[in-house]
This record gives structure tokens, C-alpha cells and sequence, in this order.
């Protein structure tokens, strides 16, 4: 299918110079309310300023900013860091660095700040101002099971993009009202703002509150948490902590880039040493609880995006194949489509679904499947 023609929108700053000051500020402002369902601002050299809708980038036509130049964007860059002495430091040493931005009743964003080229160039996540919810977000109905663990660890799973930390907001946000716990978050950035409600929750910022996440989860350990979120296991040492956390009686969210329940057991395991690797398996086998996997699938009347979810559960079966690993007839997927009966669903059985229900098209669907092949014999039949 051809991809829509896409035309520029059209902003204002209001009577500010784009390079004056206060344009920043002026300017993200405006590109925000240049169009509804924006889910990223984009500046790089060379192109406009950029808006992200629905998946598809959107030039935004800006006086004094036909396109940008490598000035433009490293004063944008400038004003986004401020005098964050550690984002400058990271940026100068690793060539790219997480920050947190806020608009004023308006919005906030995670922003990613990169070298490319020897330009900086921009992205920022534009992060609801409000939490959504279960129906919002159209999460399978068996996730609020999720709100009565007492421990183990529950994963979010897919790819960059895929809406991994609005379904941990969601979680989060529903134990928050039901549940009298001290909750720990360790984010970078910060992106939803959650207050206190029955629960007590404290919300830990990477370099600004805490140097890593191995050292705030080891501190967390100290803190009396009963639930502890951290935004991604991006490592060994963090991966280490929080089966340390799951298997000392605490309740562990996070989240891995990874596509399917497989390949999330596979990235944690891989992490580890080959002599580790089968304690390692026995150890996750015991503590996981969920692993939720999503995907955002374009929908056929292009009006936006439906989520497509994967969910694994612990249950006998599951763990033998974790700690055992995949074999003939007895891999996760397998162990998946035998658990339909305590709420487990696998993703092409969800866009078959999609699909029958013409909320998603054919060539999408196939194109978003695990097995496409598979599928499609599915579908014909």
C-alpha cells in the first residue's frame, strides 16, 4: 500500500524571532498544537522541524526555520539542557544524553540529545501530562491481575515506540489507588508524574537523584519498598538486582526492547556469562510473574494506532521452558497457546483477531506477525 501523501503543517510563534529569546520554549509550544496525536518532536540538520504522528513524520513549516542548521540545533539543544552539568558532561563523553523537559501546563517530554555527524540533533517523547488507563489504552482486561502480586517481576516488553511506559504508568497507577505499599520508581528520565494516592510513591531520576540503577536499586533494597519500577534493564548488573529484589519478597516492574516473550527470556540470559547463564534460567523461571509484550499496528483507516499484546504467565509449563530452554514442541510460544485458558495470548493469534475484525488490513497484519506465513494460511482458511 502506497504511504499517504504528507503535507507540511503550518506554525506561528507568536510575534517571536525563531532565534530570540524565549524561542524554544515558543516554538515546541506551537509545534505541539500544530496537530493532534503527537507522540515526537524531531530536529535535525538539514530538515524542518519535524512532528511525529501516528508513526509518520510531518515537516512543520516554522518562520525562520525553513530548515534547520547545526546552530539551530545546538541552541535548541542548549536551551533543552540548561545548566544540567551531568547531561553536558554525558553528552561530551558518550555522544548522546536523557534528559526530562516541561511546558508549563502544557506538556512534558524525554528528550534524547545525539552527536551525528558532529551536529546535535533532537528527539523528544512527548510524555500525557495525565495517566491514562486500562480502557484508554485498551489493555487486555487480564492485566489488572497484574494489581494482586504480592512479588516476582513483571516485564513490559517491544519495541522503541510501542507504548511500553504508558502500559508500567497504567500498572502503577492502578496498584497507587488500591494498594497501601511504598512504591520506588528509577527512571531516566522521570516521564509520568505520579502522586501519592493509597500508596506512598517516590519517583528516582537518573544522574539528577541517583548515579545509576544498579545504585539506586541497591539502595531501594534499604528503603522499604514493596514495589519497585525501573524504567529498563539495560544491563547485567541491573538485571542481577532485580531478580536480587524479586526473590527478597519484592514486586519488580521493568521493561526490555525485545519483541516477543522468547526473545526477552533470550536477551536476559545472554546477558549473563555462559557459566551463569543456567542459574540464571532457573532464577527468572522462579521469580517472573508476567511478561507483556506489545506491538502498535497502524490502523486500516488510518485514524491511528491499535496495540497488539503477547502475554506470558508463570505457570508450571512456562517455567519448565525457561529453565530448561525452547525444544521441539516445547517452546514458549507452544507454552503460550496451551495457557489461552489462563488468559495467555500469543501475538499472531491477536492481529488474526484484528484483522477478521478489519480494525487492522491484511498487508499490515502480515507485515507486524511473528510468523507471517503461518498466518496468512490462517487467515485463508
Amino acid at each position: 500500500m502506497a504511504a499517504p501523501t504528507i503535507a507540511p503543517l503550518s506554525v506561528s510563534l507568536d510575534g517571536l524571532s525563531a532565534s530570540g529569546s524565549g524561542a524554544t520554549p515558543a516554538l515546541l509550544g506551537a509545534m505541539l498544537r500544530s496537530a493532534e496525536k503527537i507522540s515526537d518532536l524531531i530536529f535535525s540538520p538539514g530538515r524542518p522541524p519535524q512532528v511525529q504522528v501516528y508513526g509518520q513524520m510531518i515537516p512543520v513549516q516554522v518562520p525562520g526555520l525553513t530548515v534547520l542548521t547545526p546552530d539551530d540545533t545546538r541552541r535548541i539543544a542548549a536551551d533543552l539542557i540548561g545548566d544540567n552539568k551531568q547531561a553536558i558532561t554525558t553528552l561530551r563523553e558518550h555522544g548522546a544524553c536523557d534528559i526530562s523537559f516541561g511546558l508549563p501546563g502544557m506538556a512534558r517530554f524525554r528528550v534524547n540529545i545525539f552527536i551525528q555527524r558532529g551536529s546535535c540533533a533532537v528527539v523528544m517523547r512527548v510524555i500525557p501530562t495525565a495517566i491514562p488507563d486500562f480502557v484508554t489504552l485498551r489493555l487486555p482486561e487480564q492485566l489488572s491481575d497484574v494489581t494482586k502480586l504480592r512479588d516476582g517481576i513483571v516485564l513490559v516488553t517491544g519495541p522503541a515506540g510501542s507504548g511500553k511506559s504508558s502500559t508500567l504508568a497504567v500498572l502503577l497507577d492502578a496498584i497507587n489507588r488500591e494498594k497501601y505499599y511504598h512504591i520506588i520508581t528509577i527512571e531516566d528520565p522521570i516521564e509520568f508524574l505520579h502522586n501519592h494516592k493509597c500508596s506512598t510513591i517516590h519517583q528516582r531520576e537518573l544522574h539528577s537523584d541517583t548515579p545509576s540503577f544498579d545504585h539506586a536499586l541497591r539502595s531501594a533494597m534499604r528503603q522499604a519498598p514493596k514495589v519497585i519500577m525501573v524504567g529498563e534493564m539495560r544491563d547485567r548488573d541491573t538485571i542481577e538486582i532485580v531478580l536480587e529484589a524479586a526473590e527478597t519478597g519484592h514486586l519488580v516492574f521493568s521493561s526490555l526492547n525485545t519483541m516477543d516473550a522468547s526473545k526477552t527470556v533470550e536477551r536476559i540470559v545472554s546477558s549473563f556469562s555462559p557459566a551463569e547463564q543456567q542459574s540464571v534460567r532457573e532464577r527468572f523461571a522462579k521469580s517472573f510473574r508476567y511478561v507483556i509484550c506489545q506491538r502498535l499496528l497502524p490502523k486500516a483507516d488510518r485514524s491511528g494506532r491499535v496495540a497488539a499484546f503477547e502475554i506470558l504467565k508463570a505457570n508450571a509449563r512456562t517455567r519448565e521452558c525457561i529453565e530448561k530452554g525452547e525444544r521441539e514442541n516445547k517452546s514458549l510460544l507452544d507454552a503460550i497457546k496451551a495457557g489461552s485458558s489462563e488468559d495467555m495470548q500469543h501475538f499472531d493469534g491477536e492481529i488474526a483477531e484484528l484483522v477478521r475484525d478489519r480494525i487492522v488490513d491484511l498487508e499490515t497484519g502480515l507485515s507486524f506477525a511473528s510468523n507471517p506465513a503461518v498466518l496468512g494460511q490462517e487467515l485463508a482458511r
